[in-house]
């Protein structure tokens, strides 16, 4: 990495200027030239940090052999629903709490 400091040049910064849909008129060109400096000079402090580390390694990985099997288990009875829950249980369907409405 050199140790120059980089600039923007005229043209860069006329491309600048179009693509935020400033006229140069509407602004002062040297305070404006030496604020992108200043902010092309901040990617050269990043650009001395390494990246080259793999941002995934952060996050847990899981191994496919580590997976539970996938195999079929029986669920519950539709009477051994009804005896733990049978309060609730009218013709065939849960009673729940109205969730809709007014009270929502």
């Amino acid at each position: 990495m050199s140790n120059t400091k980089r600039t923007v040049d005229e043209t860069t910064l006329e491309n600048l200027l179009y693509l935020s849909r400033l006229s140069p008129e509407s602004t002062d060109m040297a305070t404006l030239k030496k604020q992108v400096d200043e902010i092309v000079g901040y990617f050269d402090i990043l650009s001395k940090y390494d990246d080259s580390e793999n941002p995934y390694d952060a996050y847990p990985s899981t191994d496919a052999e580590k997976l539970r099997e996938d195999e079929i288990v029986g669920g519950l009875e539709m009477r051994d629903v009804k005896k733990i829950n049978e309060a609730e249980f009218m013709d065939g369907y849960f009673q729940v709490p109205k969730v809709l409405g007014e009270g929502a």
